[in-house]
């Protein structure tokens, strides 16, 4: 049997909601669904100990989280939020200032435009990345953690802002990239298109609270 990515056991948070025993299976395209509230999004910070349980077991590759370093952890386990953190410079200066902040070589203009594209940011690299959209900024910050390569990707509703077409059209394209770079791939999601599309192990979480 393979070893689950992660696994959740009666895990707590802040005695509010509970997740009784989810498994993420490893080489999968694992979505999350639920409704709204059931904390799906708080499951994926969870996961990279973005934020702490108060009580029960969460597994990384068969081991407890709490006994990774936080901040390796995090490079390895890259969650892109709802809400993406971008300098007030261009794409490829934002693209510079992370790697540099990892202490990476920079990358090269034609890597960044081909990882942009992939994402569907069909603006130019040196526009200002305060002039964007909410989706297009989404879109930028979920090209800069894809472009590192980390083991995992963790995507916080990454297609919210797009059309049908071009959801189908982004999730393919990060989904053959990860696949192609053995990135392990979490996605939550509210579009049943998307998930009934490429889903390969589905979670859904049920709304349950702490009595």
């Amino acid at each position: 049997m393979i070893e689950p990515l992660f696994r959740a056991k009666n895990v707590i948070y802040r005695n509010k909601l509970i997740y009784n025993d989810i498994i993420i299976e490893k080489g999968k395209v694992n979505f999350i669904v639920g409704e709204s509230g059931s904390g799906k999004s708080t499951f994926l910070k969870l996961l990279n100990n973005s934020i702490s349980a108060e009580a029960g077991e969460l597994l990384y590759g068969g081991k407890d989280i709490n006994e990774y370093n936080p901040i390796l952890l995090r490079r390895d386990v890259s969650l892109v939020s709802q809400e993406p953190f971008l300098f007030e410079d261009s794409i490829l200066d934002n693209f510079k200032k992370i790697y540099s902040l990892r202490g990476l070589p920079i990358p090269n203009e034609d890597y960044v435009k081909y990882i942009t594209e992939l994402c569907l940011v069909n603006v130019p690299l040196d526009q200002n990345a305060a002039t964007l959209s909410g989706g297009e900024r989404q879109r930028v910050y979920i090209s800069i953690f894809l472009s590192l390569c980390p083991k995992v990707v963790l995507l916080d509703e990454p297609t919210s802002a797009l059309d049908d077409k071009n959801s189908s059209k982004m999730i393919k394209n990060i989904i053959n990239f990860c696949k192609e770079k053995n990135i392990e791939i979490v996605i939550v999601s509210h579009d049943k298109n998307i998930t009934n599309e490429f889903c390969e192990n589905k979670i859904e979480i049920i709304k349950e609270r702490v009595r």
